[in-house]
């Protein structure tokens, strides 16, 4: 009898915030699960915006950026994070996540005053990397323009003394990357206790780079999981991301557009297996005869990416590194200059993998295939965003063609090989020794690592098969029930 009332105050609920859309109950969990969206476009939903119980500022907002309908990702969580519940949310990159806790995160603080004697900040929003913490701040900007809520951005690199001078001036959402955020907090700069709303963006990326201690410090200084609202989202979920949910999140709801599917279907995806010595002129090759407008090549490590833009430059091919170590302000003036077309092809490490949407890039060239198949996803998931079509073209050389077939078991679908025509191999001009001598010295941020991926320069046999089971594991229904308790 308990079960049924729950289920009815779901459908319930449901209907008040989704009064459009039908909602079907599933024989493995007590609420009711929504039937599965149709597509307009491959993309979009037939879902409005306007068929929620939105503030009106909000509503404001997504006018002026012209969204009226909503994405997979944002059809599907709205109608839960809006009624106070907790979400744990996976989509393939580029379809949305953002502006789904963006406005669940606007809404709920619209609507519940502030904590008495704990004000500032009433949010918190962390992100791995600062690249995807200024994109989040950037939206939210755009998005609450008519809230009157107060935005923080806090991450490192620069502005150290700037943002702590915005924050002690008082913030309602604080953005930013787990590092910057508990130096400002142990410094007494801002307080948890106030914290309404907590959303997590990424957090695969977290344990990846070693910010979950960080994460899990910021975590337990905040209210109770029960007295706020959670959300927690990523392109992966992972066992162990499960366990964090369970962890510090109430009764959280799984979320999961096409799981099965880890990449988008607008990506086309080739893979051309080549000798070290002929990726070089491949890459030239394609870069002049395909007309890639905006292309970003992945390499995995500094040294290798300042040695392939001097090449790539003395092809007469413009191009910049994006990798760990460039300082902030020439970073965000590369990414300026690369979202307006002045750069034609950013050769980057793994740092710019996530996070970062950027409109239109055509072509994606894995010049090295990553070590891990996460990062494959992400890398390839800087194009075909937002609904647009991309190319996705990997080298699988003699060096790295051993991660192959780990990425497509983890793909579960084999990459088509492309064709390779001679042709296609570039006639290329060697740079000047001056200019190799300068990328080696431009490579070497202290014993050769990277520290964007904190990954060596060398290449690391794959691990075991065993050390990945875990990773592409199913959901147990056992889990299922610890995520979700009506």
């Amino acid at each position: 009898m308990g079960a049924r009332t729950e289920a009815t105050l779901c459908d319930q609920e449901m209907a008040e915030f989704h009064p459009n859309r039908t909602f079907v109950a599933s024989p493995n969990r007590p609420f009711l699960l929504p039937h599965p969206p149709k597509m307009t476009d491959n993309y979009l939903t037939k879902i409005d915006f306007s068929g929620f119980d939105l503030p009106q500022p909000l509503l404001q907002g997504l006018a002026e950026l012209g969204f009226t309908h909503c994405t997979p990702i944002q059809a599907d969580t709205l109608p839960i994070a809006l009624t106070g519940r907790d979400i744990a949310g996976q989509a393939q990159t580029g379809t949305g996540k953002t502006i789904a806790f963006l406005l669940a995160t606007f809404a709920h603080l619209l609507r519940h005053p502030p904590v008495a004697d704990h004000p500032s900040p009433r949010a918190l929003i962390m992100a791995p990397t600062r690249e995807l913490a200024i994109q989040i701040h950037k939206d939210a900007e755009a998005l609450g323009r008519y809230t009157n809520l107060r935005l923080g951005l806090a991450y490192g690199g620069t502005g150290y003394d700037s943002q702590r001078t915005n924050l002690t001036e008082g913030t309602d959402i604080l953005i930013g990357t787990p590092g910057r955020l508990i130096d400002y907090h142990k410094q007494q700069i801002f307080g948890l206790k106030g914290i309404q709303v907590m959303v997590l963006d990424e957090a695969d990326r977290m344990f990846d780079l070693g910010f979950i201690a960080d994460v899990r410090f910021m975590l337990r200084r905040m209210p109770p999981p029960q007295r706020r609202l959670n959300m927690l989202f990523s392109a992966t979920l992972l066992w162990r991301v499960y366990e964090l949910a369970y962890e510090h999140m109430h009764e959280a709801h799984l979320v999961q557009i096409a799981p099965d599917r880890k990449t988008v279907e607008q990506v086309r995806q080739c893979v051309y297996y080549t000798a070290n010595e002929e990726k070089l002129p491949l890459l030239v090759g394609m870069l002049r005869t395909m007309d890639p407008r905006r292309s970003i090549v992945f390499v995995n490590t500094k040294a290798e990416a300042e040695k392939l833009r001097v090449h790539l430059v003395a092809n007469h091919i413009r191009a910049s590194v994006l990798s760990g170590d460039v300082p902030q302000i020439k970073r965000m003036k590369l990414l300026d200059q690369f979202q307006r077309g002045d750069l034609p092809v950013l050769v980057a490490t793994d740092v710019a993998a996530r996070g970062l949407h950027i409109p239109d890039v055509s072509h994606i060239f894995n010049y090295d295939l990553p070590q891990d198949p996460e990062d494959y996803v992400h890398r390839i998931g800087r194009t075909a965003r937002a609904g647009a079509a991309g190319d996705a073209i990997s080298f699988a050389c003699e060096r790295y063609s051993f991660f192959l077939p780990e990425i497509e078991a983890f793909l579960n679908f084999k990459i088509p090989a492309g064709e390779f025509n001679p042709d296609l191999l570039a006639n290329t001009i060697a740079p000047s020794a001056e200019a190799l001598r300068r990328s080696r010295e431009h490579g070497r941020p202290g014993k050769n690592h990277d520290r964007s991926t904190g990954s060596s320069s060398r290449s690391a046999p794959p691990p075991p098969a065993s050390s990945l089971a875990w990773r592409s594991y199913p959901l147990s229904h056992d889990l299922h029930q610890l995520l979700v308790k009506t």
